[in-house]
Order: C-alpha cells, then structure tokens, then sequence
C-alpha cells in the first residue's frame, strides 16, 4: 500500500485547501477511503469517509458542512475541500483505506500538514 498525501499548507482562518491522496499498491475503488487527522499533541481524529463508489459520504460533526470528500476511482485519488478553515483544523492529515469512523491501524502515507493561523 501506498499513500501520498498533498495540498497542505498555511492558511489564515476562513481560508480553503484542497487535500490530495494518490493511492497505489490495492484495489482502490473496492475501498472505503478516509481522512484522519493528528492535531499537535493530540490523538488520532476521523475526520471524513467516503464509500467506495463515491456516492456515500460521512463527516466529523467538527467539519460537517466545511469539509467536502471526493473520489476519482479512475485516478485511484481521494480529495478533501476544506472551507471556512479554523485554527482548531491546524493537523497533519492522513488518508487511509479505512471504514467510517475507524482510527485504528495502519497509516502508510506520510500526511500532509495544515496550519490554520493569521
């Protein structure tokens, strides 16, 4: 399995990023994908799932209604849109072939880091 998690950054409060998680090494479209992330001195939060065929989506009450997944199965690539950024989101983030919800396990990539600050 590989992971390779891109598109963080430093952004002010209220800004937006768009996450990136080329997947290879499993039969990617078959999968549950997952975004996790660690805040500093944190555990291990979940953050959003989406379905395999795309079509089903579960957030964090945290970031619902902020935070929007996506998939490409044709690109074996899972996206996260994240608006209305809050210094509270500042994380490093991991994607993973994960069910909802799920935290535990393996994490393969070497995730992205989002810095939410003015």
């Amino acid at each position: 399995v590989q992971l390779v998690e891109s598109g963080g950054g430093l952004v002010q409060p209220g800004g937006s990023l768009r996450l990136s998680c080329a997947a290879s090494g499993f039969t990617f479209s078959t999968y549950y994908m997952s975004w996790v992330r660690q805040a500093p001195g944190k555990g291990l939060e979940w953050v959003s799932s989406i379905h395999s065929d795309g079509k089903i989506t579960y957030y964090a009450d945290s970031v619902k209604g902020r935070f929007t997944i996506s998939r490409d199965n044709a690109k074996n690539t899972v996206y996260l849109q994240m608006n209305s950024l809050k210094s509270e989101d500042t994380a490093l983030y991991y994607c993973a072939p994960k069910a909802p919800y799920d935290v535990s396990g393996n994490y393969w990539g070497q995730g992205t880091q989002v810095t939410v600050s003015s």
